[in-house]
């Protein structure tokens, strides 16, 4: 299967690039992103040698669906999706934070947990709870946003005032619209029989200073989701829960001795695996938006991407 995985597109009006460790952001010179998910698949912040057929696709409407179900209570950056892996919208400053909300114990909070821990992010979290136990009430547990290839901190709210990273003003506003689009997430979940458990939002600011959300929102690469049916009951006997995140791939990662460590190796992915994984993103996919998931042409995916963004751009430019 065709992937993407790479792009060096020279839009009209382009500025600069910036490749992240999937999405590929082009600047323009009319203060708008064109933000493009490839199908690159990131997993303890090490990019992996193969693309994963249609995940930017997948990752990319997820997000646009997420953005507008929301957009009546946190504003965001997005203005129009010209081609299934692309998103435009308004040039924004990003904040150096990464929001990380978890409303239940797991994944990194659970591995802190059995190591000992019982503060997070300078969050403490109750004794005696179990993996994928529900805390009390969600916990905002930040993250740095870290350079290409480094991995992202955990950081408190207090350092990142005292550092200087954001203001406490504007820390406020992100922790608000950080609590309001994990409520908003955790129904439309549920409507999917679903649990939204933990999640990260990014934010930016306008050139008029406003706030808004920026990047993907409520995908499978930064959420994580459970069945809600049996949950109580696998919780009660002590069993694995139903998810649905890319945690399945840190979990084959983990078992075949890689967690993006010094002088670890990334195991080979065979053709066969990795149509598993797309299979999975594409299951992901159709519980999470309750719908069938319809693969777009992928025979010249560059050339699509290309014209369907420079046809875009002349009808805006109008």
């Amino acid at each position: 299967m065709n992937t993407i995985t790479d792009t060096n597109y020279n839009f009209p009006g382009q500025q600069s690039i910036y490749k992240g460790k999937v999405r590929e952001v082009y600047t323009l010179n009319n203060d708008l992103l064109v933000m493009i998910a490839t199908d690159r698949l990131s997993a303890f912040d090490v990019v992996m040698p193969k693309g994963i057929p249609f995940k930017g696709q997948i990752l990319n409407q997820i997000a646009t669906k997420m953005m507008k179900a929301t957009e009546d209570i946190v504003p965001n950056w997005l203005i129009a999706t010209p081609d299934p892996n692309v998103a435009v919208g308004h040039q924004c400053e990003p904040f150096k934070v990464e929001m990380v909300i978890r409303g239940y114990l797991s994944g990194h909070a659970a591995r802190e947990y059995a190591l000992g821990k019982r503060t997070l992010c300078g969050v403490a979290m109750p004794e005696g709870m179990k993996e994928n136990d529900k805390f009390p009430e969600p916990i905002i547990t930040p993250a740095t946003k870290a350079e290409q290839g480094a991995h992202d901190e955990d950081i408190s709210r207090e350092e990142i005032l005292s550092k200087g990273i954001v203001s406490e003003k504007d820390y406020t506003i992100l922790e608000e619209y950080t609590r309001k689009l994990f409520e908003r997430g955790t129904e439309i979940a549920a409507k999917q029989g679903l649990i939204l458990v933990d999640t990260k939002y990014e934010f930016g600011k306008t050139k008029e200073g406003k706030i808004v959300l920026i990047d993907e929102i409520h995908t499978p690469d930064s959420s994580r989701y459970f069945y809600a049916d049996g949950y109580e009951a696998r919780q009660q006997k002590g069993e694995s829960q139903k998810q649905l995140s890319k945690e399945f791939v840190r979990q084959w990662l983990i078992s075949n001795g890689f967690q993006g460590q010094e002088g670890q190796n990334v195991p080979e992915m065979t053709d066969e695996y990795i149509e598993t994984v797309s299979n999975r993103y594409i299951e992901l996919y159709e519980n999470i938006v309750g719908s069938t998931f319809e693969k777009a042409d992928v025979v010249d995916i560059q050339n699509r991407i290309e014209n369907n963004v420079i046809t875009y751009l002349q009808e805006y430019r109008k």
